[in-house]
Protein backbone atom coordinates (compact mmCIF):
# COMPACT_ATOMS: atom_id res chain seq x y z
CA UNK A 1 0.00 0.00 0.00
CA UNK A 2 1.17 3.89 -0.80
CA UNK A 3 0.36 5.09 2.25
CA UNK A 4 0.53 2.93 4.99
CA UNK A 5 0.24 4.20 8.47
CA UNK A 6 0.56 7.54 7.53
CA UNK A 7 -2.02 10.23 9.10
CA UNK A 8 -3.42 12.17 6.38
CA UNK A 9 -5.94 15.60 6.62
CA UNK A 10 -7.89 16.38 4.04
CA UNK A 11 -9.88 18.75 3.48
CA UNK A 12 -13.59 19.89 1.86
CA UNK A 13 -13.78 16.26 1.67
CA UNK A 14 -17.63 15.90 2.81
CA UNK A 15 -18.09 15.89 -1.04
CA UNK A 16 -16.48 15.32 -4.51
CA UNK A 17 -12.46 15.12 -5.14
CA UNK A 18 -11.96 15.47 -1.50
CA UNK A 19 -14.26 12.71 -0.61
CA UNK A 20 -12.86 10.31 -3.27
CA UNK A 21 -9.30 10.88 -2.20
CA UNK A 22 -10.01 10.49 1.45
CA UNK A 23 -11.38 6.79 0.53
CA UNK A 24 -8.93 6.27 -2.11
CA UNK A 25 -6.32 7.66 0.12
CA UNK A 26 -7.94 5.58 3.11
CA UNK A 27 -7.77 2.34 1.17
CA UNK A 28 -3.76 2.68 0.37
CA UNK A 29 -3.61 2.61 4.22
CA UNK A 30 -4.18 5.97 5.62
CA UNK A 31 -5.67 6.98 8.63
CA UNK A 32 -8.13 10.09 7.55
CA UNK A 33 -8.68 13.17 8.80
CA UNK A 34 -12.09 14.34 6.96
CA UNK A 35 -12.05 18.26 7.97
CA UNK A 36 -15.51 19.92 6.48
CA UNK A 37 -18.04 22.63 7.71
CA UNK A 38 -20.44 20.22 5.85
CA UNK A 39 -20.97 18.20 9.17
CA UNK A 40 -23.14 15.44 7.10
CA UNK A 41 -21.17 15.21 4.13
CA UNK A 42 -17.89 14.43 6.58
CA UNK A 43 -19.46 12.10 8.55
CA UNK A 44 -20.40 10.21 5.45
CA UNK A 45 -17.13 10.03 3.92
CA UNK A 46 -15.93 8.39 7.55
CA UNK A 47 -18.76 6.03 7.62
CA UNK A 48 -17.64 5.04 3.71
CA UNK A 49 -14.04 5.05 4.82
CA UNK A 50 -15.07 2.71 8.01
CA UNK A 51 -17.50 0.56 6.18
CA UNK A 52 -14.10 -0.44 3.98
CA UNK A 53 -12.54 -1.72 6.82
CA UNK A 54 -10.34 1.70 6.62
CA UNK A 55 -9.45 4.33 10.24
CA UNK A 56 -11.37 7.74 10.10
CA UNK A 57 -12.44 10.89 12.08
CA UNK A 58 -14.26 14.06 11.39
CA UNK A 59 -13.38 17.51 12.54
CA UNK A 60 -16.37 19.91 11.53
CA UNK A 61 -13.84 23.55 10.62
CA UNK A 62 -14.10 26.53 8.81
CA UNK A 63 -10.73 26.32 6.93
CA UNK A 64 -10.68 30.17 6.48
CA UNK A 65 -10.85 30.72 10.54
CA UNK A 66 -7.63 30.64 12.06
CA UNK A 67 -8.94 29.25 15.08
CA UNK A 68 -11.06 26.28 14.03
CA UNK A 69 -7.43 25.32 12.03
CA UNK A 70 -5.39 25.43 15.25
CA UNK A 71 -7.71 23.52 16.92
CA UNK A 72 -7.82 20.75 14.22
CA UNK A 73 -4.46 20.30 13.83
CA UNK A 74 -4.25 20.16 17.80
CA UNK A 75 -6.82 17.41 17.32
CA UNK A 76 -5.23 15.60 14.70
CA UNK A 77 -1.32 15.79 16.77
CA UNK A 78 -3.51 14.90 20.24
CA UNK A 79 -5.55 11.63 18.28
CA UNK A 80 -2.84 10.48 16.14
CA UNK A 81 0.99 12.36 17.11
CA UNK A 82 1.89 13.06 13.61
CA UNK A 83 0.89 14.86 10.38
CA UNK A 84 2.52 13.04 7.01
CA UNK A 85 -0.11 13.85 4.53
CA UNK A 86 -1.71 17.79 4.07
CA UNK A 87 -4.17 17.70 1.18
CA UNK A 88 -5.67 21.17 1.21
CA UNK A 89 -8.41 20.88 -1.16
CA UNK A 90 -11.59 22.75 0.89
CA UNK A 91 -13.03 24.99 -2.10
CA UNK A 92 -16.41 27.50 -3.18
CA UNK A 93 -16.99 28.91 -6.37
CA UNK A 94 -19.10 31.71 -7.29
CA UNK A 95 -23.37 31.19 -7.44
CA UNK A 96 -23.07 32.15 -10.99
CA UNK A 97 -20.42 33.81 -13.55
CA UNK A 98 -20.16 37.55 -12.68
CA UNK A 99 -18.81 40.46 -13.95
CA UNK A 100 -15.83 42.61 -12.40
CA UNK A 101 -17.84 45.55 -11.55
CA UNK A 102 -20.72 42.59 -9.97
CA UNK A 103 -18.83 41.42 -7.43
CA UNK A 104 -18.88 42.32 -3.71
CA UNK A 105 -16.42 42.76 -1.42
CA UNK A 106 -18.15 40.37 0.64
CA UNK A 107 -17.93 37.72 -2.13
CA UNK A 108 -14.33 38.65 -2.93
CA UNK A 109 -13.21 38.42 0.58
CA UNK A 110 -15.46 34.52 0.85
CA UNK A 111 -13.55 33.36 -1.98
CA UNK A 112 -10.16 34.42 -1.53
CA UNK A 113 -10.27 33.46 2.20
CA UNK A 114 -11.78 29.82 1.75
CA UNK A 115 -10.09 29.11 -1.62
CA UNK A 116 -6.47 30.79 -1.20
CA UNK A 117 -6.39 32.08 2.84
CA UNK A 118 -7.29 28.34 3.98
CA UNK A 119 -4.52 26.73 2.39
CA UNK A 120 -1.83 29.23 4.00
CA UNK A 121 -3.19 29.16 7.35
CA UNK A 122 -3.06 24.91 7.01
CA UNK A 123 0.83 24.85 5.54
CA UNK A 124 1.65 27.01 8.03
CA UNK A 125 0.46 25.49 10.96
CA UNK A 126 0.89 21.85 10.01
CA UNK A 127 4.46 22.64 8.97
CA UNK A 128 6.25 22.19 12.32
CA UNK A 129 4.77 18.79 12.34
CA UNK A 130 5.05 17.70 8.60
CA UNK A 131 9.12 18.43 9.11
CA UNK A 132 9.04 15.70 11.59
CA UNK A 133 7.49 13.38 8.92
CA UNK A 134 9.31 14.56 5.93
CA UNK A 135 5.26 15.17 4.67
CA UNK A 136 4.01 16.02 2.00
CA UNK A 137 1.43 18.77 0.68
CA UNK A 138 -1.13 18.88 -1.90
CA UNK A 139 -2.80 21.65 -2.88
CA UNK A 140 -6.15 21.98 -5.16
CA UNK A 141 -5.84 24.60 -7.74
CA UNK A 142 -8.22 24.77 -11.36
CA UNK A 143 -7.29 25.27 -14.53
CA UNK A 144 -9.22 28.68 -14.04
CA UNK A 145 -5.90 29.67 -12.06
CA UNK A 146 -3.64 28.90 -15.63
CA UNK A 147 -6.18 30.66 -17.57
CA UNK A 148 -8.83 33.22 -17.16
CA UNK A 149 -12.43 31.63 -17.72
CA UNK A 150 -14.58 34.77 -18.45
CA UNK A 151 -17.07 35.98 -15.54
CA UNK A 152 -15.08 34.29 -13.01
CA UNK A 153 -12.82 36.33 -11.44
CA UNK A 154 -12.71 35.81 -7.91
CA UNK A 155 -12.37 32.58 -8.26
CA UNK A 156 -9.84 32.73 -10.93
CA UNK A 157 -7.73 35.01 -9.04
CA UNK A 158 -7.45 32.44 -5.50
CA UNK A 159 -6.78 29.62 -7.83
CA UNK A 160 -3.84 31.56 -9.63
CA UNK A 161 -2.68 32.24 -6.13
CA UNK A 162 -2.98 28.92 -5.46
CA UNK A 163 -0.24 28.25 -7.32
CA UNK A 164 2.06 30.46 -6.55
CA UNK A 165 1.90 29.57 -2.64
CA UNK A 166 2.38 26.09 -4.06
CA UNK A 167 5.48 27.48 -6.08
CA UNK A 168 6.26 29.80 -3.28
CA UNK A 169 6.13 27.36 -0.26
CA UNK A 170 7.59 24.60 -2.21
CA UNK A 171 10.85 26.68 -2.20
CA UNK A 172 10.95 27.69 1.50
CA UNK A 173 9.90 23.93 2.76
CA UNK A 174 11.96 21.75 0.75
CA UNK A 175 14.75 22.50 3.00
CA UNK A 176 12.56 20.95 5.88
CA UNK A 177 12.42 17.79 3.28
CA UNK A 178 8.14 18.71 2.71
CA UNK A 179 7.48 18.40 -0.76
CA UNK A 180 4.53 20.98 -2.60
CA UNK A 181 2.52 20.46 -5.26
CA UNK A 182 -0.98 21.25 -6.88
CA UNK A 183 -3.26 19.63 -9.36
CA UNK A 184 -4.97 22.02 -11.54
CA UNK A 185 -9.13 20.31 -12.59
CA UNK A 186 -10.40 20.85 -15.42
CA UNK A 187 -14.64 19.85 -14.76
CA UNK A 188 -14.37 17.22 -12.96
CA UNK A 189 -18.22 15.47 -12.04
CA UNK A 190 -18.61 16.97 -8.42
CA UNK A 191 -21.53 18.93 -6.91
CA UNK A 192 -19.68 22.11 -7.67
CA UNK A 193 -19.66 21.37 -11.85
CA UNK A 194 -23.42 22.10 -11.26
CA UNK A 195 -22.71 25.82 -10.46
CA UNK A 196 -19.89 25.68 -13.49
CA UNK A 197 -22.14 24.32 -15.77
CA UNK A 198 -24.49 27.12 -15.74
CA UNK A 199 -21.86 28.98 -17.48
CA UNK A 200 -21.09 28.79 -21.62
CA UNK A 201 -17.15 28.61 -21.19
CA UNK A 202 -17.11 25.52 -18.62
CA UNK A 203 -18.27 22.43 -20.95
CA UNK A 204 -16.59 19.42 -22.20
CA UNK A 205 -14.89 21.74 -25.05
CA UNK A 206 -11.78 19.63 -24.54
CA UNK A 207 -9.58 17.71 -27.17
CA UNK A 208 -11.04 14.01 -24.92
CA UNK A 209 -15.18 15.84 -24.73
CA UNK A 210 -15.82 15.07 -21.27
CA UNK A 211 -15.48 15.71 -18.49
CA UNK A 212 -12.97 14.02 -15.36
CA UNK A 213 -14.59 11.92 -12.72
CA UNK A 214 -13.37 12.47 -9.00
CA UNK A 215 -11.50 8.77 -9.18
CA UNK A 216 -8.93 10.55 -12.19
CA UNK A 217 -8.94 13.32 -10.12
CA UNK A 218 -7.47 11.82 -6.72
CA UNK A 219 -5.88 9.52 -8.99
CA UNK A 220 -3.46 12.74 -9.36
CA UNK A 221 -3.85 13.13 -5.88
CA UNK A 222 -2.29 9.75 -4.50
CA UNK A 223 0.77 10.11 -6.68
CA UNK A 224 1.40 13.57 -5.55
CA UNK A 225 1.14 12.65 -1.62
CA UNK A 226 3.29 8.67 -2.64
CA UNK A 227 6.71 8.31 -2.80
CA UNK A 228 6.06 7.85 -6.61
CA UNK A 229 6.86 11.37 -7.02
CA UNK A 230 9.52 11.69 -4.24
CA UNK A 231 11.59 14.27 -7.19
CA UNK A 232 8.75 16.10 -7.81
CA UNK A 233 7.57 19.54 -6.14
CA UNK A 234 6.50 22.91 -6.58
CA UNK A 235 4.61 21.80 -9.12
CA UNK A 236 1.02 22.85 -10.76
CA UNK A 237 -0.49 19.45 -12.34
CA UNK A 238 -2.87 20.22 -15.18
CA UNK A 239 -6.02 17.59 -15.46
CA UNK A 240 -8.31 19.09 -17.98
CA UNK A 241 -8.20 16.54 -21.44
CA UNK A 242 -6.36 18.75 -22.76
CA UNK A 243 -8.37 22.07 -22.53
CA UNK A 244 -6.14 24.47 -21.71
CA UNK A 245 -3.80 22.83 -24.57
CA UNK A 246 -6.24 24.36 -27.28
Amino acid sequence: MKLENKVAIITGSGSGIGQTSAILFAKEGAKIVVVDINEDGGLETVEKIKSNGGESCFIKADVSDVKDVKNSIKYVIDQYSKIDVLFNNAGIISPIGMSFLEISEKQWDKMLNTNLKSMFLYTKYATPYLKKTHGVIVNTSSISGVIIIPDFLDYSVAKAGVIHLTKASAIELTKMNIRVNCICPGPVNTPMLVELSKHPSSTTANPMNRIASPEEIANVALFLVSSDSSFITGQAVIADGGYTVI
